[in-house]
């Protein structure tokens, strides 16, 4: 079996390496000496640059002027981003983006994508749910109201929410929503067998009337709006409705979360190794000393883990491979993996770089906040790792 990335997912992750060589990760000020968020917008100027090297429509098809790649694609130019923090919201633009050309209705896909293609509109995720620990769609209501959807609720922690110009946001309709209406706002009757709850997608754009955002900041400095959602109508056909757009979508952010902490752990741990290299102890480099040595090759083995699960996941999203398991199993472990390791590769960097590591003039310390906002982001390892327990419950009983 054939293992290697294709030529178009390897020029995907080389254009981005060319894209990305001049961010310099400490050229951000740290969030410990500033009162507020370490900048109000994302990197206008790299998502320009993005843009013109056609990274911004990695996944959506030549019909909407893609390049019709796949999640492998995306993860790969993910952890080059990530190896620089490149502040830009190219996970959650692209998935978002993605989740519309797969499940959306085409009118929707024409009127949005092409210029979220070319950069020219934003798109984020509201993936946190109300407090970041329940499930993002039940944080929201969404009912349906003539030729509208209403919803209501908050949503947490949304990425890159006051630069971007729409959020696609989670929602469940609620017992006896799931039908619809009669057309004349009413609801109708539940058709036969249709579940009475269902998870809908909704494109709700920055500053829409019953759409409000409260300021909030995280562990990386970064700005992020509270979305708190008050009678907000949102049109028919800018809800997406499909039977599993949302866990797809999910699955798809949870691997893209993946592919950004092993970009940030590789970086992390080749800073470590260059750093004792040169630091020496009575006459030789720390790097040579066994307890130095075993230290950094434990954490090898964490990102070859993380990697090996991250394109397992990738690959069974980017394919739909049957398997004993659902693709879900497969991101499961992979946020497993991802979440303690890039952890441990943190903790292991601080510790074998001294004093030194802690200091907010080196850029190691932005790499710490930026790696704990990645290990609890859409769920840390042991929110995963029960979650994994009732999957293979599920298969056990059938």
């Amino acid at each position: 079996m054939d293992f290697t990335f294709t030529e178009e997912q390897q020029a995907a992750a080389e254009a981005a390496k060319g894209v990305l060589a001049s961010v310099a990760p400490d050229a951000v000020p740290s969030p410990s000496r500033t009162s507020g968020a370490v900048a109000e917008d994302f990197d206008r100027a790299l998502w320009a640059r993005l843009a013109d090297a056609d990274l911004l429509s990695l996944l959506l098809s030549g019909e909407l002027g893609g390049a019709g790649l796949d999640a492998v694609a995306l993860c790969l130019v993910l952890r080059e981003s990530a190896g620089v923090l490149a502040r830009v919201p190219l996970l959650e633009h692209s998935a978002a983006a993605a989740a519309v050309q797969a499940y959306g209705a085409k009118e929707l896909a024409s009127e949005l994508l092409p210029a979220a293609g070319r950069g020219e509109t934003v798109l984020t995720v509201a993936a946190h749910g109300r407090t970041g620990h329940d499930p993002a769609e039940l944080a929201v209501t969404a009912r349906r109201d003539g030729d509208a959807w209403v919803l209501d609720g908050v949503q947490t922690a949304v990425a890159w929410a006051y630069g971007a110009d729409a959020i696609l946001v989670p929602a469940h309709t609620g017992a006896g929503d799931a039908a619809g209406t009669d057309g004349s706002g009413g609801t109708g009757a539940e058709s036969p067998g249709e579940p009475a709850d269902r998870s809908v997608l909704a494109l709700v754009p920055r500053g829409h009337e019953g759409a409000g955002l409260a300021e909030q900041i995280s562990t990386t400095g970064e700005r992020l709006g509270e979305l708190r959602l008050e009678n907000a109508r949102i049109p028919a056909h800018h809800v997406i409705e499909a039977d599993g757009a949302w866990e797809w979508l999910r699955e798809l952010l949870t691997t893209g979360t993946c592919a950004l902490a092993l970009g940030l752990g590789t970086r992390v741990l080749r800073m470590t190794a260059d750093y004792t290299g040169r630091r020496e102890q009575f006459g030789h480099p720390i790097a040579t000393f066994q307890a130095v040595a075993m230290q950094a090759a434990d954490r090898y083995i964490d990102l070859s883990a993380m990697e090996a699960t991250l394109w397992q996941a990738a690959w069974r999203i980017s394919s739909g491979a049957p398997g004993a398991l659902p693709a879900a199993a497969d991101v499961t472990v992979a946020k497993i993996w991802a979440a303690e390791g890039v952890r441990r590769v943190v903790q292991t960097a601080q510790h074998l770089h001294g004093g030194f590591g802690a200091d907010t003039d080196y850029p190691l310390h932005r790499y710490h906040a930026w790696a704990k906002h990645l290990e609890l982001s859409l769920g840390p390892a042991a929110a995963h790792e029960e979650a994994l327990g009732d999957l293979l419950a599920a298969h056990a009983a059938n």
